[in-house]
């Protein structure tokens, strides 16, 4: 039950029309403090039209007001304050959740509209380092946050599988590589050859002439060219996989760049029927300034086509394969400008649906306040930080709980759990400053502290034993159980939310605020006391489980059962 909506219908009803019930629920606010009541209208809003002083509307109104329903019903200043049944309230909320258990929250908005999510995109031949993480993970919890809401999300690793740096990668592999360090240790070695080529062109400029003619052999199909880019790719996908496969991710796709070398003819040819190439210094371009954007270059003088030109191939693409009704790339916010470009091209070519497409863009995430950057070589890899984190989850298992059962795979849970959550909890646009041992902590703001609430939460089902949960009547008269309560209705509202702003963070939020009130519940109320609301209780414990761990779902997250 949509409580806010009961409330805007209960002010829509003593208002004859002046204010649609949609139009009092925009103005419905949540009161920051519990003891303002649970939901509050402003009564400014009629000021105008009334030609009253707000305080007295709000009077006035109150006392229209059928209070059925409500605790209370009562004015405060200019604003008329709800305050809702808490007893019936709690019941229905309860009641809701273990019926529905982990389809909580579902729905249907998305109708089965197909949402391809451009995600993750490394670079062949290179390690997938840090600096991959937030596009993988970003990525993944929006693919989840629109199944839930009805969408069929298509996961796309669009490859960096093309371009000028495989002529330097051939070029470097010539002169100082060998097939046996390759299969050895392939993504390191060709990361030291890649990175020696940029120490060595330093001093020798012609290496970068003996580049360019390996990538154009390659662009040509040249046999032996083609084979190293073979090789390189398929080693490069193995090590890829191994790490997402310890993140917990699958993709739908690996069409990476190279796929669209034959489908970007189609694209010029589309823009030159449509007379939208213009000549500018021999390149060929296209004029955007109707919508205060440069020029999109799509061919350079040398008549090589470029990074857009292939991002219209891949949007053409994607739309004739499926029917999209959202199209969403998780790049980093420095790519702002390309994507405006991308979705003006489409819309000058006639594609109404490019209004279909988003960028997400993110922040970077910063080491001791520096970027990360491969091609100097100060490379931190993910693979060693989801280690590093799964050993520190495993020293404070330890610690806290020595004879734990399968303490390897909860710490494995709990280290990349906690790297994943960190990253989500913050809004996608703001950067931040990575520090693993603030991040596998068991207290604070942390992915282990919402997993350790959940624990929790099953632990204490698994004392109470056989209590008869299903047959409780869900009322609980205890009001420090409010707070958890009004957090477990709020949910299915917070899955719109994040679907609406493709925010991540909004879920990583929500279960931060459910674990602290949950905890706080736990800490102030006899749950297994033996009295007549006991089963009550332990239903209100088992729903905190159920969200928490449908939450943490969304977000990548696992959850154990014991920690």
């Amino acid at each position: 039950m949509d409580y806010k909506q009961q409330v805007a219908q209960t002010i829509s009803d003593v208002l004859d029309g002046q204010l649609t019930v949609d139009d009092v629920y925009a103005k419905i606010e949540v009161p920051k403090e519990t003891k303002m009541g649970d939901y509050a209208f402003p009564a400014f809003a009629l000021a105008k039209t009334m030609h009253k002083a707000p305080q007295m509307i709000a009077q006035e109104l109150v006392e229209k007001i059928d209070q059925d329903g409500y605790e209370k019903v009562e004015p405060a200043g200019p604003y008329i304050n709800f305050f809702l049944d808490k007893k019936a309230f709690g019941s229905n909320v309860i009641k809701t959740v273990l019926s529905e258990k982990e389809q909580y929250g579902q729905n249907e908005d998305g109708k089965g509209g197909q949402v391809p999510i451009d995600m993750s995109s490394p670079n062949i031949a290179k390690p997938i380092s840090m600096g991959h993480l937030r596009s993988t993970v970003i990525g993944n919890s929006l693919s989840l946050i629109m199944n839930k809401n009805g969408y069929k999300s298509v996961k796309i690793n669009h490859l960096g599988d093309w371009g000028t740096q495989f002529g330097k990668l051939i070029t470097a592999y010539k002169l100082w590589g060998s097939e046996e360090e390759v299969k050895a240790d392939p993504i390191n070695k060709l990361l030291e050859y890649y990175v020696r080529f940029h120490q060595e062109d330093q001093e020798k400029p012609e290496l970068d002439d003996i580049a360019r003619d390996w990538f154009k052999k390659l662009e040509d199909g040249d046999e032996e060219a083609t084979e190293l880019w073979k090789w390189f790719r398929s080693e490069s996908l193995k090590s890829f996989k191994q790490i997402y496969d310890k993140l917990g991710i699958t993709f739908d796709s690996y069409k990476g760049e190279a796929f669209y070398n034959d489908k970007m003819d189609e694209v010029v040819s589309m823009l030159e029927d449509r007379n939208l190439l213009k000549e500018s210094r021999g390149a060929q371009v296209v004029d955007l300034e109707k919508y205060n954007l440069n020029p999109a270059l799509i061919k350079k003088t040398d008549g090589a086509t470029l990074y857009i030109t292939r991002d219209l191939a891949a949007a053409i693409y994607r739309y004739r394969t499926y029917d999209f009704v959202q199209s969403l790339y998780v790049v980093g916010a420095e790519q702002i400008n390309h994507f405006k470009q991308l979705k003006a091209v489409l819309k000058e070519m006639g594609f109404d649906w490019s209004d279909d497409i988003h960028h997400v863009p993110f922040g970077l995430i910063t080491l001791n306040g520096k970027k990360l950057s491969t091609r100097s070589g100060r490379v931190v890899l993910l693979d060693e930080v989801l280690d590093d984190a799964i050993k520190l989850a495993q020293t404070q298992i330890d610690e806290k709980n020595p004879d734990l059962k399968n303490a390897d795979k909860v710490a494995h849970q709990v280290g990349v759990g906690a790297v994943i959550f960190h990253d989500l909890k913050n809004e996608r646009t703001n950067s931040f400053d990575f520090n693993l041992e603030e991040v596998v902590r068991f207290e604070g703001e942390t992915g282990p502290y919402v997993q350790y609430t959940r624990a929790r939460a099953e632990s204490i089902l698994r004392k109470a034993g056989d209590a008869s949960i299903d047959s409780a009547d869900n009322v609980i008269s205890d009001p420090q159980a409010w707070e958890t309560l009004k957090a477990l209705e709020s949910f299915p509202n917070v899955i719109k939310k994040a679907a609406a702003q493709y925010e991540p963070s909004v879920i990583a939020k929500f279960a931060l605020h459910l674990a602290k009130s949950f905890n706080k519940y736990y800490a102030n109320s006899k749950i297994l006391a033996d009295d007549s609301e006991k089963n009550a209780r332990l239903a209100l414990v088992q729903s905190v489980s159920v969200v928490l761990k449908e939450a943490l779902r969304l977000l990548g997250v696992e959850a154990p059962e014991e920690m």
